[in-house]
């Protein structure tokens, strides 16, 4: 009887050691967010990263049912530090442009989005005298410099107040989401900025998740994952929580 307990107790171990060791070997997705793009992805109070991509991509996690390693970067590392597969996957708001399409995966649309030229008063887009800001990295800046605009890059969204309270810039270009925060930054109510849409093919479209191009199992799993949040609406929780209007 003495041994049978001590072969049980021994089952008992090796399960239990298994156990751990298949825990300790399980993947931690490494997924790349934002800081300073409110109301997308921020910092809190409390200095631990907040906003609607940032709650997506917890939710995502959860319906993987995989561990997942959030770090900030700056949006003009993104899309090189995906393809160099520093990043699993990112959760940031990204047009499929045919020259990202280029060099990482995308998950399938998770909303549509317009781009916003946000101006002093007479200031029309393309104004051969108007300086502009943009994000290093976006679609944005790129759109402008293809066209010859006098941009200044800058290296978050929440830069754009600042400049443009200073009057070190006349306009900046700006995804339809950020756009909502900054129109209510008070440092730029006593400005009258008026606010244009612009819906070129380059600054307009579906917005997706980046993904490791050698990883298109892990983009497969992302798209279930995001149609598990949208059934069970996690999805929209997060939309309210974050948003003042619906995502389409």
């Amino acid at each position: 009887m003495a041994k049978l307990r001590r072969q049980a107790c021994l089952l008992l171990f090796l399960a239990l050691a298994g156990c751990v060791f298949a825990q300790a070997g399980e993947r931690v997705l490494r997924v790349a967010i934002l800081s300073n793009s409110p109301p997308m992805s921020y910092t809190d109070a409390q200095g631990r990263p907040a906003g609607f991509n940032v709650g997506v991509a917890r939710a995502l996690c959860e319906a993987m049912a995989v561990q997942c390693e959030l770090t900030v970067v700056e949006l003009k590392q993104v899309v090189d530090a995906l393809a160099a597969g520093e990043f699993d996957f990112s959760a940031v708001s990204l047009l499929a442009t045919p020259a990202r399409q280029a060099k990482i995966l995308f998950s399938k649309p998770y909303y549509h989005s317009n781009s916003i030229w946000f101006a002093r008063p007479g200031i029309e887009p393309g104004a051969a005298t108007a300086r502009v800001a943009a994000v290093a990295g976006s679609a944005q800046l790129r759109y402008a410099r293809a066209r010859g605009w006098n941009v200044e890059p800058v290296h978050h969204h929440s830069d754009f107040p600042a400049l443009l309270a200073a009057g070190k810039v006349d306009a900046v270009l700006i995804p339809m989401a950020t756009s909502l925060t900054l129109r209510q930054d008070p440092r730029i109510q006593s400005l009258a900025l008026e606010t244009t849409v612009l819906q070129a093919p380059e600054l307009s479209g579906d917005v997706c998740y980046g993904v490791n191009p050698r990883d298109p199992e892990l983009r497969d799993r992302i798209d279930e994952a995001f149609d598990q949040i949208k059934r069970d609406g996690r999805f929209d929780r997060l939309n309210t929580e974050y948003l003042p209007f619906r995502l389409q």
